[in-house]
């Protein structure tokens, strides 16, 4: 039977699929793995823990000139509130701008002068916010001047193909075009060494690509211990009364 005399209904159905089939091509395909981050042990005593959760794995397209999907630029925040940031982990688009609200009735001094984007906002008070924008690729570690206890991460991406990690430590990068990639993994607790050694390229498939599992163990804390904005220690002095 010719296409021109197939009821109006076949024809009909035949587009949906076609519609379908355009939309699930343009969405494009998962990426599925896992990754363990293992408690590290010297001489039977822990001495970091490892945790599978907040785990951050990304895909950047081998081809240069690759496009991506537009991603929205602001409405990204981390709020201060009881001495401590939330969410503890922000992923944002690099070029985005964050906002830093103060939601406790004392003064706050956010400030990132490790990696990633450096900055000082200096002290403001309760109720007022300050913002800073993300303007290259990297991870940032958030402290207070005041309170050393205050400590989180912002990782700034360029690829809107990433994924945090479940409880269980599975990661689903989602809408991945066929193509070429290389493949990162980020954890709070592991090293800048074995984080690249973990690095690695990958081809995803229209199908999609299941990767085996992988094991990071886990070392020192860049949020565990940390020095003042000045390169110092803190001391009880420099603390807040509250």
């Amino acid at each position: 039977m010719r296409a021109a005399n197939l009821p109006r209904w076949m024809k009909r159905c035949g587009l949906v699929m076609a519609a379908a089939a355009g939309m699930a091509h343009a969405q494009g395909a998962t990426v599925d793995l896992r990754v363990n981050v293992e408690s590290h042990r010297m001489n039977g005593a822990k001495t970091a823990d490892g945790a599978t959760e907040q785990v951050i794995a990304w895909l950047t397209p081998m081809k240069t000139d690759a496009t991506h999907p537009p991603v929205p630029a602001h409405g990204y925040v981390l709020t201060q509130k009881n001495k401590m940031f939330t969410p503890h982990l922000l992923v944002v688009p690099t070029g985005s701008s964050v906002e830093f609200p103060n939601l406790d009735p004392f003064f706050h001094n956010v400030f990132s002068l490790f990696n990633g984007r450096r900055f000082d906002l200096g002290l403001y008070e309760a109720g007022s916010r300050r913002s800073v924008r993300f303007d290259h690729d990297g991870v940032s570690y958030i402290f207070c001047n005041i309170h050393p206890e205050m400590g989180a991460v912002i990782v700034s991406l360029s690829t809107p193909y990433y994924s945090v990690s479940r409880k269980d430590g599975s990661l689903a990068i989602a809408n991945v075009p066929a193509g070429d990639y290389e493949l990162n993994v980020w954890a709070e607790n592991v090293s800048a060494a074995d984080l690249a050694a973990a690095r690695q390229n990958i081809h995803v498939s229209e199908q999609g690509l299941r990767l085996p599992a992988m094991t990071l163990q886990a070392s020192s804390s860049m949020a565990g211990k940390h020095l003042n904005k000045f390169g110092e220690e803190y001391k009880k002095s420099d603390q807040d009364p509250y």
